[in-house]
């Protein structure tokens, strides 16, 4: 036993005493070319080959090999078993040395926007744009807002606005349209362009002007009745000569004409007389096509405006402008953007009339009645023209002739972008409409004025830290007097775009129109936020009272008192009901009965809009811009967008309320309320 154990003593002596050498040799015989790995004992006298080939290692020999490859043998085996925990050992150091320069770099990257932080009432503070600049929390936010605004010249632009001549179309509106793209280049904007469709509009033809005469007998033109200003027209109206006998038919709505019917006056056949209000003038051409009407005549009513001793009100020879195409955008390329060189099928819109319609002024108006005859009209359906009391008719027959035409017009959209920090493909989206028929100064003037400023602003804003953490776009509409044409063309033009890309759609037309009541046009996603920023703008005729006070000062359902859906007619609707996209639209109004007489005629002039408010037309502008851009700061700057889902499912709910009363007739005829 101890000799064995020398012999194994002296042997591993010697084995670890001499150096030992691994070389490649030529493995002979059936595998030709392939390397072995051995080692070799000089003492043997085995000199190491001269001649190398190309290497391959060879996996671990089988058990019964000689010892020096049994030693290889039991370091690949203990290799094999300590290479998962090698591994995971690499991947914890990996992650280690990842978590630490995470948090030792992570406020290096400027382009990341993790230094933006939310804006609301609870978590009130992000940084700015540069770090040096420190922390503005959201009163910071609010002051320079309310600051920078402040220095704007909101009065001078409104009253340079409304003095230039801005019909779609016209020379004067192209003018206009270059001073609107310099000033936004001067406000150093991320990005400024200009968007061109060629629509479809209806103009008067001034050597052929609508014409309206007194029939005999036999039903031929007689006396003319004088139009007394040629200029005013309803576009889209459908041209050619209408003539039947004349009827009063109050608002010229469906319950109107039905009613007309039950009291045994027949509107089929004839020309109806109706007033402005209640629906506008295509839904008021729509329903008396629907009754089989020959044409329609659209006259303003004293009784539809303001009343009182302090009141002004429309000149009795004045007649009213409005479209008659139910519908907006280019109604001869419905469904398509109005691009240049661009072909489309020969469609035309389902909502264009096919009886003619002529604006007269309340003097022509009381002519007519006062040839009226058949039964009185109710009570309700009387007026305060000059003619005591309104009848139904029929009267003598009339003769309407008009003779608009269509043309090919450019019209163009401006835009100006400031890129958001975190996310820049999202769009808070602002416009107003910068074409007018007349002076057009609460039409279009006013909101062209808040836009620009709010543009101004919030690049100074920008120059003073802030930066949005979406983007922020603001636009100005062309076309908006002939349905929301340039709006409507836009979207159809980019709604795969708009429909993911568009957050909300804030509207400035018609936004002052009185200085008494607030009304908010509105999805039902923007309610909550609404009433939150009511909470912080002052109201502009009631000192120490915020616009929210000012509402349930004498009602306490706030919502009741504000909230209104959107109207056809409006751009904020284009944006809801083509692309989804929740909209406002914000107008301040009068008390008591309609906001302002004068919209849509060639007396909404800057004076007269400034008689209406009483001087108080800067105060209610600037509060509209307080407002909207307060919105603005919250739509564009919260980490999560403040949209109450909640509100629009309250709305749904009450709407399936309303068809509870339908359901009987609904099974009856096969479908259920429920699905």
């Amino acid at each position: 036993m101890e000799r064995l154990w020398g012999l194994l003593r002296r042997r591993a002596q010697r084995l670890s005493s001499r150096p030992s050498q691994t070389i490649y040799k030529r493995v002979e015989g059936t595998q030709q070319g392939r390397l072995e790995e051995e080692e070799e004992d000089r003492e043997e006298g085995v000199e190491p080959s001269a001649h190398f080939c190309p290497m391959e290692l060879r996996g671990p020999e089988p058990l019964g090999s000689r010892p020096a490859r049994q030693n290889l043998g039991f370091w690949a085996v203990a290799g094999r078993r300590a290479a998962p925990y090698l591994v995971l050992i690499a991947l914890l150091i990996f992650t280690g040395a990842f978590l630490l320069g995470y948090v030792a770099f992570r406020g290096s990257c400027q382009a990341c926007g993790d230094d933006v932080l939310v804006v609301s009432e609870d978590l009130n503070h992000e940084l700015g744009a540069d770090s040096h600049q420190g922390t503005l929390y959201w009163s910071d936010l609010q002051a320079m807002f309310l600051q920078l605004l402040g220095e704007g010249h909101l009065e001078d632009i409104i009253r340079q606005t409304s003095l230039r001549q801005r019909m779609a179309g016209s020379a004067g509106m192209a003018a206009l349209a270059q001073d609107i793209r310099e000033a936004l280049l001067h406000q150093q904007l991320d990005h400024v362009w200009m968007d061109t469709h060629y629509v479809g509009l209806q103009f008067p033809d001034p050597d052929h002007p609508n014409t309206l005469h007194w029939v005999n007998a036999s039903g031929r033109p007689e006396e003319q009745l004088p139009l007394e200003d040629p200029d005013v027209y309803c576009p889209y109206s459908a041209t050619g000569n209408a003539t039947g006998e004349l009827v009063y038919a109050h608002y010229g709505r469906s319950e109107d004409l039905q009613d007309l019917r039950a009291r045994g006056v027949e509107p089929t056949g004839r020309l109806l007389l109706v007033r402005l209000g209640m629906i506008n003038f295509a839904q008021k051409v729509a329903s008396a096509q629907d009754f089989g009407a020959r044409g329609v005549l659209i006259y303003p009513d004293p009784a539809d405006f303001s009343q009182g001793p302090h009141k002004i009100s429309l000149s009795s020879y004045r007649a009213v402008y409005g479209h008659v195409h139910l519908g907006t955008g280019d109604p001869y390329t419905p469904g398509f953007p109005s691009f240049n060189q661009t072909q489309f099928p020969p469609v035309q819109s389902s909502g264009l009339p096919s009886i003619p319609a002529q604006p007269i002024s309340a003097d022509i108006a009381s002519l007519l009645l006062r040839k009226l005859e058949g039964p009185v009209a109710p009570q309700e359906w009387q007026g305060h023209l000059p003619v005591s009391p309104y009848r139904l008719g029929p009267g003598p027959g009339l003769h309407l002739g008009v003779n608009n035409h269509r043309a090919s017009t450019p019209i163009s959209n401006i835009f100006g972008c400031i890129e958001g920090r975190s996310e820049p493909d999202h769009y808070v989206v602002i416009g107003a409409q910068r074409d007018a028929w007349g002076p057009g100064a609460a039409k279009s003037a006013v909101g062209t004025a808040i836009l620009l400023e709010l543009v101004r602003t919030f690049s100074s804003m920008v120059s003073n830290g802030f930066r949005p953490r979406r983007s922020l776009l603001f636009i100005s509409w062309d076309g908006g007097d002939f349905g929301s044409v340039g709006s409507t063309e836009w979207l159809e033009g980019y709604l795969s775009v708009l429909h993911l890309k568009a957050v909300v759609y804030v509207s400035l037309d018609n936004a002052v129109l009185g200085d008494d009541k607030f009304h908010a046009k509105t999805s039902p996603l923007l309610i909550s936020l609404i009433e939150n920023i009511l909470k912080q703008v002052d109201s502009p005729n009631r000192s120490g009272q915020t616009l929210y006070e000012q509402v349930v000062f004498n009602n306490h359902s706030w919502e009741a008192e504000v909230i209104r859906p959107l109207p056809m007619d409006s751009s904020a609707y284009s944006f809801t009901a083509f692309a989804g996209v929740p909209a406002v639209e914000f107008s301040f109004t009068e008390q008591d009965g309609p906001a302002y007489p004068f919209l849509h005629t060639k007396e909404d002039t800057y004076e007269n809009l400034h008689r209406v408010l009483r001087g108080r037309l800067p105060a209610v502008a600037q509060a509209v811009a307080q407002l909207a851009g307060q919105l603005l700061i919250r739509l564009s700057h919260d980490h999560l967008l403040p949209l109450d889902f909640g509100r629009y499912g309250d709305v749904v709910l009450r709407h399936i309320g309303s068809l509870n009363e339908f359901s009987g007739d609904l099974k009856a005829r096969g479908p259920s309320p429920v699905s």
